[in-house]
């Protein structure tokens, strides 16, 4: 298994360094409504990516009903409630697509070029999210697994992260596992989180819920992959311990023409 590559030669930042900056965390402003619906981004072609095989979304199902499927959840421990879908550009909610790709039935694929997350399922078909991803800087690539999951799980920040934002530490608490927040309606891990973890080391990277669902389709996380509640609710349950999780790196560069003289 590859190892994660977290893009920060920018900074100097050492491997612990980098781990450390895995925050889950954003200031993003709620933003005014927007009825203006981009049009989908373009997609990866086979082969940007040969040492992750990327997939390759070919085709989409038929509209889903996104007032149902993004209402207000009962029977939580805490409120889930219904998404303001003029906040979220519709390219970026729950879907069944058409996707290409060698992975098997049950992987999960992050493309974070495009924000997007594939449950990949049988028959050439994935079950694909959007998604919120690292900032530059934050962000990373590579193969992981789902080591363990958590409902409504607590959230603690790493140390890194209360130093660079120090007004944290008026919201954080002495939990049962160090300083944190408890997990709850306004806990940045939202309602779900799955830790990812390379053999025996937690990568300190998880996909979870959100309290700022205005962020899917964007790069505002401290690097962690974050959800739409209703969606990490969905993925959660059917996502078993155990599974492989694919975070594609960004889409390789054509070379710069050189003017002929």
């Amino acid at each position: 298994m590859p190892a994660l590559n977290r893009r920060m030669v920018i900074t100097g930042a050492t491997a612990t360094g980098a781990l450390g900056l895995a925050g889950c965390f954003s200031t993003s402003p709620n933003p005014p409504l927007q009825a203006a619906i981009p049009s989908l981004p373009s997609l990866p072609q086979p082969g940007s990516q040969p040492s992750l095989d990327p997939p390759f979304e070919t085709g989409e199902a038929a509209q889903p009903k996104y007032a149902d499927m993004y209402a207000a959840i009962e029977g939580e421990p805490f409120p889930v409630p219904a998404i303001k879908l003029a906040q979220i550009d519709q390219a970026f909610l729950r879907k069944t697509v058409s996707y290409a790709t060698r992975e098997p039935p049950g992987t999960i694929v992050v493309d974070p070029a495009h924000h997007y997350l594939y449950h990949i399922e049988e028959d050439g078909k994935a079950m694909r999210y959007g998604v919120g991803v690292g900032r530059e800087g934050f962000g990373w690539s590579g193969e992981a697994t789902i080591n363990s999951k958590q409902e409504w799980p607590d959230w603690y920040p790493p140390k890194e992260m209360l130093e660079r934002q120090p007004e944290l530490k008026k919201k954080m608490a002495e939990l049962q596992s160090g300083l944190g927040m408890a997990g709850g309606p306004g806990n940045p891990l939202g309602a779900r989180a799955m830790y990812l973890w390379q053999g025996k080391v937690d990568t300190l990277f998880r996909i979870h819920g959100t309290v700022e669902p205005w962020t899917i389709g964007k790069s505002v996380s401290s690097g962690c992959i974050r959800m739409i509640n209703q969606d990490v609710i969905d993925l959660y349950g059917r996502t078993p311990t155990g599974t492989r999780v694919v975070v594609l790196g960004a889409p390789s560069k054509p070379a710069p023409k050189v003017a002929r003289v």
